[in-house]
């Protein structure tokens, strides 16, 4: 195993043509914690990109360009996997670190088959253990049980969750070198076709607020809300935080189902979570029981979230989160 002296630590960008998100800046801060940093684009960064990569201290940028299959998508897992095994190859990377996105943990699991490493998704904590292996922790089992995984062959490709870091610049600016890359793209990974693509806002990041599945601050509410989320919606915009509801609220149809957070929802880890007229439901906890500090308001004292929250307030969301909306705003006034 490298140490970190010779450790280079390849980061992939989901989103290089429109500029880099927090996630993405979030695992380049990780990086730099492991190793050197490589980053790899898929497709033409833009001069925001450059500019986000020079501020994080990154200092090469491979851009792979696919050849010797015509059509080939980079959007397409199996031929963005192809890529980034490449980029691999091109940087000698012993560790390969993605966003936690549908797509990218499928191209993650075909670039450890295609490379014989190993693969960790979903991991919140990035470290190095005594034998020079990288660890990855995550919870399992809807977040009863915290594990870390030791990965013994390399490159070790890890998914890494939203909000697992806080994103911070280097210390110095540095000069991005931008190296190409050309890949092969074989049959195999050719052999479906995309046809069309839309791409959709990310869950709430169509409405001025972050997208749901990212944010750092999260106010949820369920059934206790009787379909008014007013207050939620006040408390969220207060804090800059995305709205999330429980399976109960999104099927009555008070809000939308991007909004749902739980087992068959969207799965969150911001570092507040407030959830507001919520039960904790095992499903609806399954999604959001990985939040750094969680704050119950339940007018039932018995509501089984109050067991998992850090803070619980036993009153009528009604008057409390107006409350709180009204003194965070002369707070930050």
């Amino acid at each position: 195993m490298a140490d970190s002296t010779d450790r280079t630590v390849l980061v992939h960008l989901d989103t290089p043509a429109q500029g880099l998100r927090s996630p993405a800046l979030e695992l380049l801060t990780m990086a730099r914690g492991l190793g050197s940093v490589v980053a790899v684009a898929l497709e033409e960064p833009s001069e925001g990109t450059l500019d986000q990569l020079a501020e994080h201290g990154v200092r090469e940028l491979l851009v792979t360009e696919l050849c010797g299959a015509p059509g080939a998508d980079p959007h397409l897992t199996p031929v963005a996997a192809e890529a980034l095994a490449a980029a691999v190859a091109a940087s000698g990377a012993t560790v390969v670190l993605l966003s936690s996105s549908f797509p990218t943990k499928e191209a993650a699991a075909r670039l450890a088959h295609a490379t014989g490493g190993g693969l960790v998704l979903d991991v919140t904590e990035v470290s190095v253990d005594g034998d020079g292996a990288v660890v990855g922790a995550k919870r399992v089992l809807a977040g009863t049980w915290d594990v870390a995984c030791a990965v013994r062959s390399e490159p070790a490709v890890l998914t890494v969750r939203a909000n697992a870091v806080v994103a911070t610049p280097a210390p110095a600016r540095s000069e991005v070198a931008v190296r190409r890359v050309a890949v092969e793209v074989t049959a195999t990974a050719t052999a479906a076709r995309l046809v069309s693509r839309t791409e959709h806002e990310p869950a709430g990041g169509g409405s001025g607020r972050p997208a749901l599945a990212e944010a750092a601050y999260v106010v949820a509410g369920g059934r206790g809300t009787l379909g008014d989320f007013g207050p939620v919606e006040d408390l969220a915009d207060a804090l800059g935080a995305a709205v999330g509801a429980t399976r109960d609220a999104v099927d009555e149809g008070w809000v939308g189902h991007d909004a749902q957070i739980g087992q068959t929802g969207v799965t969150v880890a911001p570092r507040l979570y407030v959830g507001a007229g919520i039960s904790g439901a095992p499903h609806h906890r399954g999604g959001m029981q990985s939040s750094a500090v969680i704050v119950a308001v339940n007018n039932d004292p018995d509501s089984p979230i109050f067991e998992i929250a850090d803070f619980g307030v036993v009153g009528d969301l009604a008057e409390v989160l107006p409350q709180a909306a009204a003194t965070i705003r002369a707070h930050r006034a």
